[in-house]
């Protein structure tokens, strides 16, 4: 029997080029990102339009301006009243990374312990743990902000009556103050020593796990690190004159004096995010490990590994390949949460750039888009060593 075909038409050619699958995706991916451009083009408009009318000049010229205002905590950056806008961006950027960098490093230590210690064969110890992570991770955080800013740090001694922590400082209601190192010439030598004593352990590391893989002797990295790290900066310390002191507060008419002044609102902020973190962490250790065979632990005893070197050299490690994502989540978070230092008035990025300084100068189209540039590629730059970490544990197929 014939087949009768079908003269093609500029019409049916039409149906035809639409009902291509790949052709539609282009029309409506095209026609979404034209919408997407009018709304941004509109909400520019509208902005450059109100900011006219108010009589606020736009673009960044602001950041060249006098800022006018005190800031009570800058560790690395001099600022005075009269520094730069700009000046108060750095300022704010610095007490954001120092508050995210020390409590990421507090917080991995005290959520590894208490993860661990939820799966302790000791009761008295899990239930502790257990206890503290159902209660941390369930009050909200800018609460337990309040609670250490109002309800424990302000019941500290009286400036007149400082609390003595010896070698440590003194800590009063006003500020903790802490020994500021003095540094004097060839103290330069003693880091660089310091920093050659790091390279050459993570050398040694290495070789040990290339010469553990081949022969299955293990070498002794931890004291070899901690002797390296310890004793040849120490050496250098003292062949160079002793170039590093301490200057500790002394007492004056209306407190301490000196030494290295850490506001509370930077004590308050730091301990509230650090144990308020732990406790999610905690569960993301305590789920990795759970994760990780339970034949895995009773081989380690049948090799005669005591249960702290099969944790520490066995369940961990292959545990650590699923900690790693949901830990990179928290570190982020714990960065992004600082913003709520805006609470209890600690100078960072958002509590000093992003409102006082906005609020004296009005560009807040200019400065938001900073701001949240900023912690966009503080997250993206977080991302992007946790990931190269997981790589670096992953598991390699033979």
């Amino acid at each position: 029997m014939a087949v009768q075909e079908v003269a093609s038409t500029p019409e049916t050619s039409k149906v035809a080029l639409f009902n291509d699958p790949k052709v539609r995706s282009w029309i409506f991916q095209i026609a979404l990102i034209s919408v997407i451009g009018w709304v941004l083009y509109s909400m520019a408009m509208n902005a450059a339009t109100n900011l006219e009318r108010q009589g606020i000049a736009g673009g960044f010229g602001f950041l060249s301006n006098e800022a006018g205002f005190g800031v009570n905590f800058s560790p690395f950056i001099a600022y005075t009243e009269i520094s730069s806008y700009g000046t108060v961006f750095f300022v704010g950027l610095q007490n954001t990374l120092v508050i995210a960098f020390v409590g990421i490093i507090l917080t991995t230590f005290l959520g590894f312990s208490l993860g661990v210690a939820r799966l302790s064969s000791n009761w008295v110890i899990s239930r502790m743990a257990y206890v503290y992570v159902e209660i941390l991770r369930n009050v909200p955080l800018l609460l337990q902000i309040f609670i250490w800013y109002k309800g424990v740090l302000a019941l500290l001694p009286t400036a007149k009556n400082s609390l003595d922590l010896g070698i440590f400082g003194s800590m009063n209601v006003k500020a903790y103050f802490g020994p500021k190192p003095i540094f004097a010439e060839g103290a330069g030598t003693v880091a660089i020593v310091f920093l050659v004593a790091i390279i050459i352990s993570i050398l040694i590391a290495r070789w040990s796990k290339k010469r553990q893989m081949a022969t299955g002797q293990r070498f002794p990295v931890l004291w070899t690190t901690l002797g390296l790290i310890v004793l040849l900066p120490l050496i250098a310390y003292f062949i160079v004159g002793q170039p590093l002191s301490f200057e500790y507060a002394v007492d004056g008419r209306f407190g301490p004096r000196g030494g290295m002044p850490v506001p509370p609102e930077f004590t308050a902020l730091l301990l509230a995010l650090v144990t308020y973190t732990a406790a999610f962490i905690a569960e993301i250790v305590r789920a990795g490990i759970l994760a990780v065979d339970r034949g895995q632990t009773e081989a380690s005893y049948a090799l005669g590994l005591r249960p702290g070197q099969t944790l520490r050299l066995n369940i961990i490690p292959q545990a650590m390949r699923v900690i790693i994502p949901p830990l990179t989540s928290q570190y982020l978070n714990l960065t992004k949460n600082s913003s709520l230092a805006v609470a209890i008035a600690y100078p960072d990025l958002t509590s000093i750039f992003a409102g006082t300084a906005l609020n004296q100068t009005g560009q807040a189209v200019e400065i938001l888009f900073i701001t949240m540039m900023t912690y966009l590629a503080l997250s993206i730059m977080t991302s992007m060593f946790m990931n190269w970490y997981n790589a670096k544990m992953a598991l390699v197929e033979r």
